[in-house]
């Protein structure tokens, strides 16, 4: 009796599009047409005999055996480049093709600092990068389109596991034209003026959890979208933010008047760490290259 499987293909299309929802971005992202995507899914459903996906104009709705069976397909697919990978941690480490994603209150303080090394040293390694928040980041880690994470801890990451790579201490940014006080505890922010990241970036829980003032997250002034953007509202008399060292040796300051005091608190810094899922068969490899991230940044 013969058994006719799914192609690895077919549930690339499946996932691809159950994450998209659209037939058209589903194809862009598989590289294909999408007729070429539209043709594979309907070569799947005649071959297990089941409608998945039900189609119209205006929506794409999955049944809902579509959807466990596209859950399950994630699974399949996350296995089959766990096979792709035990073959590259058997053989020369640090090559071939590694996708780190990397939040975005460490992507442009700290990556212009390592990738220079990694070329250098490792020029078989071929590094995708996709900037994301931590949510975003830890998501794309447990479905597999991500083979490690650069984040900051504590942040609940799923099933993994990690390496501190530093501890990023975290100052607090006043205008040029004002006195900052000579100690800067939590204490002394004005909860008024304070500046905050919008949610979804865990520095703001990082920077909230430090203070130890529950509600500074009801008073904030405003939000702000990036560091760069909190620093050109307090550099024009806005308000008062913190931020980390890692963006302030990056010189994020750099043609500002804003002075900044190291917070004086019991856990005044995030922890840099370098995650991947637990049951990587690249966990080896993982660690080396958190090693080589410490060597470079001097940690």
């Amino acid at each position: 009796m013969t058994t006719y499987l799914p192609t690895i293909k077919q549930l690339q299309y499946l996932v691809a599009l159950q994450e998209h929802g659209h037939f058209g971005k589903a194809a862009e992202a598989c590289f294909v047409t999408q007729s070429t995507l539209s043709a594979g899914l309907r070569e799947l459903e005649s071959l297990i005999g089941v409608t998945l996906v039900e189609r119209n104009r205006r929506v794409v709705r999955f049944t809902a055996l579509g959807e466990r069976i596209a859950e399950k397909a994630r699974r399949v697919l996350r296995e089959a480049e766990e096979l792709g990978d035990m073959v590259r941690a058997a053989g020369k480490p640090l090559s071939g093709d590694l996708r780190m994603s990397v939040i975005p209150t460490i992507a442009p303080f700290l990556l212009p600092r390592i990738l220079p090394r990694l070329r250098r040293d490792w020029p078989d390694l071929k590094l995708y990068l996709r900037e994301e928040t931590s949510g975003a980041a830890c998501e794309s880690l447990n479905h597999g389109r991500a083979d490690c994470v650069l984040l900051a801890l504590p942040y609940a990451c799923g099933d993994i596991e990690s390496e501190i790579l530093f501890e990023d201490r975290l100052f607090l940014a006043y205008p040029g034209n004002e006195q900052p006080p000579e100690t800067a505890t939590a204490d002394t922010i004005d909860e008024k003026r304070f500046l905050l990241l919008e949610d979804g970036h865990c520095l703001k829980d990082h920077v909230l959890s430090a203070c130890n003032r529950p509600e500074l997250r009801a008073n904030a002034a405003m939000l702000g979208t990036s560091l760069h953007t909190l620093v050109q509202m307090v550099d024009n008399g806005l308000g008062v933010t913190m931020l980390p060292e890692m963006a302030i040796e990056a010189n994020i300051l750099a043609n500002t008047g804003i002075t900044t005091r190291p917070l004086i608190a019991d856990h005044p810094s995030r922890s840099i760490a370098l995650a991947w899922r637990r049951a990587s068969p690249r966990g080896k490899e993982f660690e080396l290259l958190a090693n080589v991230l410490r060597e470079v940044t001097g940690r």
